[in-house]
């Protein structure tokens, strides 16, 4: 059986007649009545009675007529699904994103996506960014986002195996103990003098938050009385809150730090931002549902230097 085959018999039955089925089908009556024919044959049973008022089903006809509704149904329901996938709206995508930028950022990335392609399934993981990058390498997810601490050396790096979309400055910021409440704003770099500064531990595959300090550091001659290393910027986090150490973290959209008990402020002057970029295998971008995500990925880039909440 042939889908057109199935489609001629339910139009001739859905109509009571050959001559309204072919025109309804904008067929040829004789051609029309030479298929019907033909599927009869290959079935090897009678499938329509004709009358003198047109054609009815037989009892094998009425069988073939329900079952040939039925998938005729899903099979235009998944075309259109098809067809939804092809326009970018449907599908399912998987998103690595290192921790601090699924603070705020994601969120506002899946808030468009939710709004422009319901349909479209975002799933996310949060490892650290070598592995992020590694997993889409290993086409584990469909996309990275990461920091780097050298955009231009990073893209130069990274351009020929991956597409690049920039995300965006993240700022970096003093993450201080609570009870520094009063702390001045901008507060000056030189006060991490003779501090107990903590960093996220580093690593030589994507260099990123302590290269950035440690920049810092060295352009404006601050030497901290000790430097502890932690895994995380997550981890970093119980140190400052407990009084134990002070920090400077990245604060993607001058917000995404209040969630912590720690007192935030803008550093004068101000270290070198972190860049934040979306990678996808090379030539994946032209999957209609991975480029809607990127444009919004772009949509949703705060500006440089807007910082919104710290004082």
């Amino acid at each position: 059986m042939e889908l057109r085959q199935l489609r001629y018999f339910v139009a001739v039955v859905g109509a009571g007649s050959l001559t309204a089925a072919a025109a309804e089908l904008h067929l040829a009556q004789p051609s029309l009545s030479v298929a019907v024919r033909r599927l009869e044959e290959e079935l090897g049973v009678a499938l329509l009675t004709r009358t003198t008022r047109g054609v009815a089903p037989t009892p094998a006809g009425r069988r073939l007529f329900q079952g040939a509704t039925r998938a005729l149904a899903e099979l235009d329901e998944l075309g259109v699904e098809l067809r939804r996938f092809g326009e970018g709206v449907a599908g399912t995508l998987t998103l690595a994103a290192v921790p601090v930028l699924m603070w705020h950022r994601v969120p506002a990335l899946l808030r468009l996506q939710a709004r422009d392609a319901p349909g479209v399934e975002v799933r996310l993981l949060d490892p650290p960014p070598w592995q992020a990058i590694d997993m889409l390498r290993q086409r584990a997810v469909d996309a990275a986002a990461v920091m780097v601490a050298d955009a231009p050396r990073f893209a130069a790096q990274h351009r020929d195996e991956f597409e690049l979309v920039d995300w965006g400055d993240i700022p970096l910021v003093a993450a201080l103990p609570p009870e520094e409440d009063d702390a001045p704003s901008p507060l000056p770099l030189q006060a991490f003098n003779a501090r107990s500064v903590v960093l996220p531990s580093r690593t030589a595959a994507v260099p990123s938050l302590p290269e950035a300090v440690d920049e810092a550091f060295r352009r404006h001659g601050i030497i901290p009385a000790e430097i502890r290393s932690e895994t995380t910027i997550q981890a970093s986090l119980p140190l400052i809150e407990s009084g134990m150490a002070s920090g400077i973290l990245p604060d993607p959209d001058g917000a995404s730090l209040a969630r912590f008990r720690v007192t935030v402020r803008e550093l004068d002057p101000a270290p070198r931002p972190l860049r934040a970029f979306v990678l996808v295998r090379s030539g994946a971008s032209k999957d209609a549902t991975l480029a809607g995500m990127l444009r919004r990925v772009i949509a949703t880039r705060t500006p440089d230097r807007v910082r919104s909440s710290i004082r």
